[in-house]
């Protein structure tokens, strides 16, 4: 790294520092203590399952948790690709959660939101192929939309996670 280099980046991070932006999970960030503290509702099917296991991947196994995450996924699934014989060739992967945090100790909805987001597959090629690109698509999809609600309970957690 050149000497350029180090400077531009000290005087971007005391810039950041001087606004009053803190890392997410450092010390003292406002998602310090989210890992642990959620506890997803149990899965239904298996797009409830592949959801779950990416919340956890990513805000961890609750340990105390202090919330509760219920949530509702809705798919819904696309023609996008048709060829003049009217063969579909191409899905579109509709996926949306409607998600709630609620306190353990108050019983109150502490954050709630959507996150709504899309895959494909294409359906050329055997049967057993086409299967195989839809299974993979919802499960791409759910970890797409898991790591949307992540986003959001991060960008969320100073207001009410304390």
């Amino acid at each position: 790294m050149s000497s350029s280099d180090r400077r531009t980046f000290l005087l971007a991070a005391l810039a950041l520092a001087g606004c009053g932006f803190r890392p997410a999970y450092g010390p003292g960030g406002p998602a310090e203590t989210l890992q642990g503290a959620i506890r997803v509702a149990d899965p239904v099917d298996k797009n409830g399952f592949d959801l779950v296991e990416r919340l956890e991947e990513r805000i961890g196994r609750p340990e105390a948790p202090r919330f509760d995450l219920a949530y509702r996924i809705s798919t819904s699934i696309d023609n996008v690709g048709i060829t003049s014989a009217n063969s579909i060739t191409r899905y579109n992967l509709t996926g949306r959660i409607a998600f709630t945090v609620t306190s353990r100790a108050t019983g109150k909805v502490v954050e709630s939101g959507t996150v709504t987001n899309f895959t494909s597959w294409s359906a050329t090629g055997s049967t057993v192929a086409a299967l195989v690109a839809e299974e993979d698509a919802n499960y791409r999809l759910m970890r797409i939309l898991a790591d949307q609600i992540v986003t959001q309970l991060i960008a969320t957690s100073g207001r009410w996670l304390a």
